[in-house]
């Protein structure tokens, strides 16, 4: 598919540089996408779904204004104190690993040169998101097979785990959930013949006992749908990201990107617990 960078509503919004960008080095923004595509217009699931038209105006957006798309490594090592962190800087993550994924949103990436980590079920591979069926009329959209992935992963994108069965690991038992982790990760590294370091709980869901079930597998990192910027106060382990939804303006999505960090109570009650908890 050829990619052709659009410029247009970019160029008409310019942010500036002010106390409210991105001025603490220690905070990066996790961005959240699901699918990228063309789309109806929509009162439900917003956050599901990303109009690949915006996509790639959000992208250009990050190209023009000099932000710092990290591997989610890179990232890992800047909250940890490793690496400093560059102004503005970000990580791109999707959920599901949905073939619209490799049809639309990779393509723009490498146009830009950005690294992304896509979150896969190891037990959906090549199969349709059947959890989508539970709402009469949502149009229910297929997964990336393994021959896939390992297309993507080869073209220098990071896989990750999302469970082998997309379970609600918050509301499992320990046995489900080391289960969950474990088979995913050997599953996924069998098909792609690398390591696999990355987590991200479905449905946001996990609990105290599943970051420890995570940390037992050898996870390095797991990303949550708690709100804020991730910063060195987060456990790897429970890391917060941004959504970015269907109805999000190039205004919107900056001012997520260089406004939007303050931490849900949620998020804040999450660091407060895992607090004195080991890190990776």
């Amino acid at each position: 598919m050829s990619v052709v960078k659009q410029t247009g509503q970019a160029g008409r919004f310019i942010p500036k540089d002010t106390h409210l960008s991105m001025a603490a080095n220690s905070r990066i923004s996790i961005l959240m996408y699901h699918q990228v595509g063309k789309f109806p217009r929509m009162h439900n699931h917003r956050a599901n779904y990303c109009d690949q038209g915006r996509f790639s105006r959000q992208m250009d957006l990050l190209a023009r204004f000099g932000y710092r798309v990290l591997g989610l490594d890179t990232a890992l090592a800047c909250l940890s104190g490793k690496l400093n962190t560059p102004p503005r800087a970000l990580v791109l993550t999707f959920d599901d690993a949905y073939d619209n994924f490799a049809d639309t949103a990779f393509p723009i990436l490498q146009h830009h040169g950005f690294p992304a980590t896509i979150y896969a079920i190891s037990a959906w591979l090549g199969r349709r998101a059947e959890w989508f069926s539970k709402d009469p009329g949502r149009d229910v959209p297929s997964l990336m097979s393994a021959t896939r992935l390992r297309e993507i992963h080869a073209a220098g994108m990071t896989i990750g785990s999302h469970t082998a069965n997309h379970v609600k690991l918050g509301e499992s038992d320990p046995t489900v959930q080391e289960r969950e982790l474990m088979d995913s990760k050997a599953a996924l590294e069998d098909v792609l013949g690398a390591p696999v370091r990355h987590l991200c709980y479905p449905f946001g869901s996990f609990d105290r006992n599943a970051v420890h079930a995570a940390a037992k597998a050898g996870y390095v990192s797991a990303t949550t749908c708690l709100r804020g910027a991730a910063t060195p106060a987060d456990h790897p382990l429970a890391l917060p990201r941004k959504a970015i939804s269907h109805g999000d303006s190039l205004a919107g999505f900056w001012w997520k990107l260089a406004v939007k960090h303050r931490p849900k109570p949620a998020l804040t009650e999450w660091r407060r617990r895992l607090a004195d908890q080991p890190r990776p």
